[in-house]
């Protein structure tokens, strides 16, 4: 082989390396953007479950406040 074609081959290896190097950090970031999109769903899901959980526990108050001024009604009719 030619010296000067042995150069040729080494330097396409070396960008093909280098191209290599730069496709593997893009793959990293994607992945690194998939886990963060991820979190934000699960973060996103865990907080209406909160609120779904807060309105039940808001109703059930509710409910639970007219029973007792329905009972202390009643009560002060019949004193």
């Amino acid at each position: 082989m030619e010296p000067n074609q042995q150069q040729h081959r080494q330097e396409a290896a070396q960008d093909l390396e280098a191209a290599l190097e730069q496709l593997e950090d893009i793959l990293q970031e994607d992945s690194t953007d998939d886990q963060e999109i991820s979190d934000i769903t699960g973060n996103a899901n865990a907080v209406e479950q909160i609120e779904d959980a807060t309105d039940a526990d808001l109703a059930a108050w509710e409910d639970a406040v007219a029973d007792i001024e329905k009972y202390l009604e009643e009560k002060t009719k019949s004193q």
